[in-house]
């Protein structure tokens, strides 16, 4: 039997960011997942995308990975823009408000993932065990005990949930969830739009949900999430090339003219999952084993690489006190600490969802009203902008801005 400090199990982007900030704490860590996450993209941009924020950006860059990324395949985006459909509300975001080179990257998530395998590769403190599935998980009082699917056996003092919204982990502990179906899907495609996108990210709420175009490497190309209650996400998802197309456009006020699919559609599920416990003895959760959010905001990806690397200094912290990482009482505080953060973030996107649905003449006019106010209170903007962007709140210090 192998036995390792943590075992993380997720070999997605969260669950690597945690391996790979665990390198100084001296702590031997093994990645079980089912695929090998080191998959060479194609030439087409892959349909999963995440808007990183500056925060995770710090993240990457102090792991030494930023650099791996193909440059050619990201997009920092300069401005953002929100507004309501037929209507007189919107709001404007720009990069210079904040005094940052932009604020944001549109980057394909396997492209992340990717870099991400091959740096911890290359870790010497990292074991990469795929692909493997796990076949049993018993949890005992000073370590947990792994079976794989190959038959060979590992232990660990602290078995890390990495392994996404419906998290074996999680389960296997018994760890309570909160959950509501939002009865919609959001479709993803690839769509080559008429005029550039001039690096700007948009999003338009309309009655039946959000619409987003996040904007990617080539000008006229962008990746699409469009929110749809299930009945009308089915429809559009039967519809041919040639109409999804002009229903597109037409949703989308004409903002980027004629809209043309240029990849497959995929849809899937929203659901808001949120773990009552994060951690008990040897178990804690990380990213969407912890919490699933709405992705009208985009920052699902960021608040799981923030879950990873507050977790990663809590445990080099218990390390260098020579406490035991996988007791409960120890992982208190970053359950604490990550709760806060993904509560406000739910109750945001919660908020917006619900302000932004329907097409009530009353209820439009206040938002529309509340949106272009806060359009023209620079202060108020710049404030939502800089937490978005992971500038202010309770961040770890590898999210933080390198000091000058």
């Amino acid at each position: 039997m192998q036995s390792y400090d943590v075992v993380i199990v997720g070999g997605g982007m969260v669950g690597l960011v945690l391996a790979l900030a665990l390198k100084d704490s001296d702590l031997s860590v093994a990645v079980i997942d089912m695929e090998q996450g080191n998959k060479a993209l194609g030439k087409q941009p892959e349909l999963r995308v995440s808007a990183l924020s500056l925060a995770s950006e710090n993240i990457l860059r102090k792991l030494g990975v930023w650099d791996y990324i193909d440059a050619n395949r990201v997009m920092s985006y300069l401005h953002m823009q929100v507004w309501d459909k037929d209507s007189f509300g919107k709001i404007e975001f720009s990069h210079q408000q904040v005094n940052q080179a932009q604020l944001g990257h549109i980057v394909e998530n396997r492209s992340v993932q990717a870099c991400l395998w091959r740096k911890a590769e290359l870790a010497s403190h990292i074991e990469l065990l795929a692909p493997k599935k796990i076949t049993t998980l018993v949890f005992g009082q000073q370590e947990s005990f792994i079976t794989l699917d190959d038959e060979s056996m590992l232990s660990a003092r602290l078995v890390v949930g990495a392994d996404g919204a419906n998290s074996y982990v999680r389960q296997q502990a018994g760890l309570p969830l909160t959950f509501w179906d939002y009865d919609h899907r959001a479709i993803v495609a690839t769509i080559k739009t008429a005029l550039p996108h001039q690096s700007t990210a948009r999003q338009i709420f309309t009655p039946s949900g959000p619409l987003a175009f996040l904007p990617l490497w080539d000008e006229h190309l962008c990746s699409i999430v469009w929110s749809q209650e299930e009945p009308e996400a089915q429809r559009l998802l039967a519809l041919s090339g040639e109409e999804f197309n002009k229903a597109l456009s037409a949703s989308f006020d004409g903002c980027l003219g004629l809209c043309e699919l240029v990849s497959e559609r995929q849809s899937y599920p929203l659901k808001m999952r949120y773990a009552r416990t994060w951690v008990c003895d040897r178990v804690a959760l990380v990213g969407d084993a912890a919490h699933t959010i709405h992705p009208l905001a985009g920052q699902g990806a960021n608040l799981g690489m923030l879950d990873a690397a507050a977790l990663a200094e809590q445990l080099s912290a218990l390390a260098e006190q020579g406490k035991d990482i996988g007791l409960r009482l120890n992982l208190r505080p970053y359950e604490r600490w990550r709760k806060t953060e993904a509560v406000k973030m739910i109750a945001s996107m919660e908020g917006f969802k619900r302000i932004f649905a329907g097409d009530n003449p009353l209820k439009k006019l206040l938002r529309d009203l509340g949106l272009s106010a806060v359009n023209k209170l620079p202060k108020a903007k710049e404030k939502f902008i800089r937490q978005a962007m992971g500038l202010d709140g309770e961040l770890a210090k590898l999210a933080k801005p390198r000091e000058l």
